[in-house]
């Protein structure tokens, strides 16, 4: 996995994986803390030789004239070899530099014969602005990571109740070289005396720009270190065994893992976000950069410092060793999280920002050939828009769009880049057609396994929206394990008779049809014996009770099948073939973009915030929090999306953005409770209100496989950690 998406970014991230696997190695990492002093690293020659200190730089100022999401990939794949060096703090001020307009040290930094540092707290420093014009600075820093051997020092100043930002030569400034946490990379006091400072070397930006930049490439090597202790944690958990079993076949260590990449994939998508928006074409205005930026300095920096000790945590004993070298990359973590400020700063950062109107706006820019199908889609959809009522959905079903990654007759045949197209032109249109809900998986599985008849008969209809569909796939005994179900199908002449009880199944009462799995043969492994029908629900010996939910509705019933007979007709596929059917998914699966970055439940708390007399720092961190937890999801799905339009297939953020998502969702519906107080308490109110929410998100991390479940699955498919262990057999 990298930051960058594309094949070139992929590239660049291999040839910096294979130079630090060449230069930066154990004993790299071990001379660099053990030093009394630190040095320039060997390597940095090559590094320099190589272009990388100046991806994102002009090339008239010696750079290659790229922006600052190529930085991003270098960086990540630094941080993930623990590069001791100054490598961040140069790129970093000659970033600041070239934001600025500033050229005078661009080239030297870009050569690697300057090193640079970047001061992000002005400490005791001060402008004086003296009559006749002339301006000196006085005082102390805060910590400069990187100070040890910078040359060039980018700094901060108090300006009369404002920050100023300067550069300043070694030559003017004393430095005290502290004992530092981080002890790969040290950090230095800059001490100033009454220097004279020209006005060229006032930087002329606005000052939270070198905060945004320092926030950017932070979460980007955050994201490395992030990966490296997942990497590390999860090949120790594969092979660590105790109490005769492998550590990471253990819920709670292959749990701690999965979360440990949940999170680093968090550090990944908003760092990727942040270096995107701050090149050009990324944002639409400086706030929304900014924005973009504060998000990945509070969710990238402490992604890195929790990832990094639970890596100590699952390693164990060894972890706390001085020997191991998981202790120095918590170092580094905890560095540039204390470094970049408190996070609660940048949380309320993210609220203010927010509250006074930024969005970031995550479209997708589709290729040019995009444009040739887009006609095409307007002059049906106009035809469409002409219609009311039935014949409108009626139209839209019949020329494809209910459904439009479907094949043709049903759909339209349409790639992910088609379908983006389609979406936009509907909602161009103001047009919407059928929501098929249970159908849209139910359509899928027919096109995939029913035959002729049954594809005639059912598909039509139901990209109409005549036929609602519900699933009877879940039992009072087998919810998540699926594969335990006891519903059974007896052979009669002409069909099948069904008995047995489905529970949870949503619609029943006002559905058509229904899918039904059961099992057709218990002498075989219990996958092998389930099969799949469509059950009409108005067949005799249905009994649907309505099972009332915690938020007093009953959308839920509980389904009694007492011999129910199903034709053979019905019977979708071969006999036990329902767990492969119950699983399919087309090869070219449907395709969505949201534009929406804050989501339904972060907006209701915008709204009560909007509503009040003023939210008081305690609230303004939690907003923010949520609202980063949010953008991190609407992230996380546009990078899925993006691969799924150059035909990639989906990594890591699938996974993370619906085990993520289903979390934020329970979390924000309780601090609206939370917020509106007693008034919350006083009757359920309308549905959909944040009470009716609250109560109504419990389910998210239970239907569609629990969130245990989906840790599992995160940590045996996406981490290799060894299975659960089969249960042992009765008797």
């Amino acid at each position: 996995m990298t930051i960058g998406l594309t094949q070139e970014h992929r590239d660049l991230r291999d040839a910096v994986r294979a130079f630090a696997n060449r230069h930066i190695t154990e004993d790299t990492l071990r001379a660099a803390a053990d030093a009394g002093k630190e040095t320039l690293p060997a390597y940095w020659g090559g590094l320099a030789e190589q272009g990388l200190l100046a991806l994102h730089l002009p090339e008239k100022d010696g750079g290659a004239g790229y922006g600052l999401l190529e930085l991003a990939v270098v960086t990540e794949e630094l941080g993930r070899a623990m590069a001791p060096g100054p490598f961040l703090p140069t790129t970093l001020a000659s970033a600041v530099l070239h934001a600025a307009g500033h050229r005078t040290h661009l080239g030297p930094l870009a050569a690697g014969t300057a090193l640079g540092a970047v001061g992000l707290a002005p400490g005791t420093l001060t402008l004086t602005r003296a009559a006749d014009g002339t301006v000196t600075v006085t005082g102390t820093s805060e910590l400069v990571i990187g100070g040890h051997l910078a040359d060039v020092f980018v700094l901060p100043a108090s300006d009369g109740g404002r920050t100023t930002w300067l550069v300043l030569p070694r030559t003017a400034v004393d430095t005290a070289d502290v004992r530092s946490h981080d002890l790969t990379r040290r950090s230095s006091r800059v001490t100033v005396r009454s220097v004279p400072v020209d006005a060229a070397d006032l930087l002329d930006l606005d000052p939270r720009t070198p905060r945004d930049l320092a926030a950017t490439l932070f979460a980007a090597e955050a994201a490395g270190l992030a990966d490296r202790c997942v990497t590390t944690a999860a090949e120790y958990a594969r092979v660590r065994e105790q109490f005769g079993r492998r550590i990471g076949q253990f819920q709670g260590v292959k749990h701690r893992c999965a979360r440990m990449l949940a999170q680093a994939e968090q550090a990944r998508a908003c760092a990727w976000d942040a270096a995107r928006a701050a090149g050009p074409g990324g944002a639409a205005d400086a706030q929304e950069a900014s924005l973009a930026a504060a998000v990945a300095g509070v969710v990238g920096v402490d992604a890195a410092f929790s990832v990094a000790k639970d890596c100590i945590q699952v390693l164990g004993g060894i972890g706390f060793t001085w020997e191991h070298d998981a202790h120095l990359t918590l170092r580094r973590a905890q560095t540039l999280r204390i470094a970049l400020g408190p996070s609660t700063a940048w949380r309320r950062r993210v609220a203010s920002l927010t509250l006074d109107g930024a969005r970031r706006d995550l479209g997708v820019e589709l290729p040019p050939e995009a444009e040739a199908e887009r006609a095409g889609v307007r002059a049906e959809l106009r035809a469409a828009a002409a219609l009311d009522g039935r014949e409108r959905l009626t139209h839209l079903a019949d020329h494809g769009y209910t459904a439009p990654h479907l094949p043709a007759p049903w759909g339209k045949g349409a790639g992910p880049v088609t379908q983006l197209v389609i979406a936009e032109e509907l909602q161009a249109a103001d047009l919407t057609p059928v929501d098929m809900i249970i159908g849209g998986w139910v359509v899928p599985t027919l096109v995939a396994h029913g035959n002729p008849a049954q594809q005639e008969r059912f598909l039509a209809p139901s990209l109409r929206g005549d036929i609602v569909w519900c699933q009877l796939f879940s039992e009072p005994g087998a919810g998540s394990d699926l594969a335990g179900l006891t519903t059974r199908a007896e052979k009669v002449e002409g069909g099948w008779r069904i008995t047995g009880q489905k529970v949870w199944t949503s619609m029943a009462l006002d559905a058509h049809w229904g899918v039904l799995l059961a099992r057709t043969d218990a002498g075989v492994p219990k996958h092998k014996g389930i099969s799949y029908f469509l059950l009409d629900m108005k067949s005799p010996g249905l009994d649907i009770r309505p099972l009332r939910q915690i938020t007093g509705d009953a959308e839920f019933n509980e389904v009694f099948l007492d011999e129910v007979f199903i034709p053979d007709e019905l019977l979708v596929g071969a006999p036990g073939d329902g767990w492969k059917l119950a699983r399919t998914t087309l090869a070219n699966e449907r395709v969505a973009l949201s534009h929406d970055s804050v989501g339904s439940g972060a907006e209701a708390l915008l709204t009560i915030a909007a509503g009040s007399d003023g939210l008081d720092d305690e609230q303004l961190t939690t907003l923010g929090g949520h609202l980063c937890d949010a953008q991190c999801g609407a992230v996380l799905a546009l990078r899925t999306t993006l691969r799924t339009v150059s035909g990639q297939q989906p990594g890591a953020e699938a996974s993370v953005a619906k085990l993520l998502g289903v979390e934020h969702q329970q979390r924000v519906w309780e601090t609206c409770m939370d917020w509106q107080g007693t008034a919350a308490l006083t009757g359920e109110g309308e549905r959909l209100d944040a009470t009716w929410q609250f109560l109504n998100a419990r389910c998210l991390s239970i239907a569609g496989g629990t969130t245990e479940v989906q840790l599992n699955i995160i940590g045996e498919r996406m981490l290799g950690l060894p299975r659960d262990p089969e249960p042992l057999r009765k008797g």
